[in-house]
């Protein structure tokens, strides 16, 4: 072997008395921030209400994260958690599922657009799925700062040993869907800028439907399961969730039509 990462950077930043600055969650901050800052952009360019965006972060937000925790609660450790329900608002002790923030996210929105007359759901989700990608690129790298979601053993040059966890090297699996989606998020972005006078709505939803969940299925193949009970299926669960994603996207993005006054989000 001619490379071999030993990782073992602490996921804590610093620590002030009873409190932690840790990477994950400054990533997963990060994400929001910058988020804001491209929706405003899309916002002026769509000459729609910048006031609205401090509900949009809100509800997103709230998506998010209690999206991505019943995701782990449920889809992952449902027995668990049904035992022990308290465990579920413990989300201090990590578990966040990205199948179940998308869900999150998708309910959160529509009660958002719900609200806003001029911003219907598909209008609100092509323009939120491009920040989402970046913002699933810093939580992978947050991933990659907590020693977890590891890839499975490997014999190449670019293992990573993750010595808080074992001294196997491992694929960097963390690392490999982070450069993905921010890979995801840069085509998303150019051909919003390009392409957006040309594109239907719903367009980019189903795009980044199709990518995103299209990769993680095929990453799948490289990590380790995330519970036990995944051990010995064909598939196991983040590809299962990833299948009704993708064929939702294709739906997106070929069989969609928008209603003529709906177009490009113009009522």
């Amino acid at each position: 072997m001619l490379l071999e990462i030993v990782w073992n950077v602490s996921p804590t930043i610093m620590e002030l008395g009873p409190f932690s600055l840790r990477w994950y969650g400054l990533l997963f901050a990060l994400g929001f921030i910058i988020g804001f800052q491209i929706m405003t952009r899309f916002f002026q360019l769509e000459k729609r209400d910048k006031n609205d965006l401090n509900d949009l972060l809100w509800y997103m937000i709230l998506g998010t994260v209690i999206g991505a925790r019943l995701g782990h609660c449920f889809f992952y450790e449902p027995v668990y958690y049904l035992s022990n329900p308290l465990q579920i608002i413990m989300i201090w002790k990590g578990g966040l599922a990205s199948h179940g923030a998308a869900v999150g996210i998708l309910i959160s929105l529509y009660m958002y657009s719900k609200k806003k007359k001029d911003q219907p759901f598909i209008w609100v989700m092509d323009r939120v799925v491009i920040v989402t990608a970046l913002g699933g690129s810093l939580i992978r790298l947050g991933n990659f700062f907590n020693s977890e979601i590891i890839g499975k053993p490997a014999d190449v040059d670019w293992a990573v040993v993750f010595s808080r966890v074992d001294n196997i090297p491992r694929h960097p699996a963390q690392l490999y869907e982070s450069l993905a989606y921010l890979i995801i998020f840069v085509i998303l972005m150019t051909i919003y800028f390009k392409y957006r006078e040309k594109t239907k709505q719903g367009f980019f939803f189903g795009l980044f439907l199709i990518l995103v969940f299209g990769f993680r299925f095929f990453i799948e193949n490289f990590k380790e399961n995330q519970s036990a009970f995944e051990q010995g299926m064909s598939l196991n669960m983040g590809q299962i969730l990833s299948i009704p994603a993708v064929l939702a996207g294709l739906y997106f993005v070929y069989l969609y039509k928008a209603k003529p006054n709906q177009r490009n989000g113009i009522k």
